[in-house]
């Protein structure tokens, strides 16, 4: 994928317990049982969003019962998840969250430059393809990162050393995420530089038009697109892409990480009642 794609998810600005539904310009109470009663609100520049990735990685500390002790554990837990997902992505990767045969390759993009950190990069590969390297795109989009054809052809590098350039080599596509990443997250230093975008941190230390929410939203809708809003649109596309990446920050820095057995870079997900 580059830029001008578009993708589903975006970042925090407050966090109040319930939880909040997806609607432009405001946002819908919808309950839900988090770790047994605590419900979850995170609400990003006024756009209320559903946080699933994220509430799912909650439930899985939470159950129908248990003690007042356990509901303060679950509470410091979620806590520390919404803290991860507001803040700027470099934090040290957890290596049993993603498969290890590439543990090696998303560290090394992660060393790119110091804008985008490897659980960014491991982020937007489980968003891409869910580690899929056999993945084909609608657009032609290939490779575990499914960059465009033309963003590949820019940015790929033979980085597995095998005499070929090739999007569906794991290193070659990663690390070609990463230059594109770093390049995206430089033009909106740029734009914070000469005064076009302005960052902004609130009281609670909400932060708006950060640069790795530039670089994100960059991603998702061109930096073109970012110019002309001054900071990161307020479109669905670009909030909704910005958001799913930041809310596997916190699986993969290994806070609520996914249990052992479970497939490294897949949030798991409960049974649906009723089904077998």
């Amino acid at each position: 994928m580059g830029a001008g794609e578009s993708e589903n998810g975006a970042g925090s600005n407050a966090v109040v317990y319930g939880m909040a539904g997806a609607g432009v310009g405001g946002c819908v109470m919808i309950p839900l049982a988090v770790a047994g009663a605590v419900p979850l609100i995170i609400i990003f520049g006024g756009l209320g969003v559903l946080l699933a990735p994220l509430i799912a990685l909650i439930l899985l500390f939470g159950g129908g019962g248990g003690s007042a002790d356990d509901y303060s554990s679950d509470n410091d837990t979620a806590n520390q998840m919404v803290a991860v997902l507001r803040g700027d992505g470099k934090g040290e990767l957890d290596t049993d969250t993603v498969p290890s045969d590439l543990v090696d390759p998303i560290k090394k993009a992660g060393e790119q430059c110091d804008a985008i950190g490897p659980i960014v990069i491991a982020s937007q590969l489980e968003k891409a393809s869910g580690f899929n390297s056999t993945l084909v795109g609608p657009h032609g989009e290939t490779g575990i990162a499914q960059l465009t054809p033309d963003t590949f052809s820019k940015y790929g590098k033979d980085d597995d050393d095998n005499g070929k350039t090739q999007a569906t080599d794991n290193k070659d596509s990663i690390m070609a995420l990463a230059r594109y990443m770093c390049d995206l997250a430089g033009q909106g230093q740029t734009l914070l530089d000469n005064g076009t975008v302005v960052k902004t941190t609130d009281k609670d230390g909400n932060t708006t038009n950060s640069v790795l929410d530039l670089a994100l939203a960059g991603y998702a809708v061109g930096m073109d697109a970012v110019k002309a809003a001054k900071g990161v649109p307020q479109s669905n596309d670009a909030l909704s892409y910005v958001l799913a990446v930041r809310a596997q920050f916190a699986k993969y820095q290994g806070i609520a990480a996914p249990p052992s057995g479970a497939t490294p870079g897949v949030t798991p997900t409960s049974t649906p009642t009723g089904t077998n």
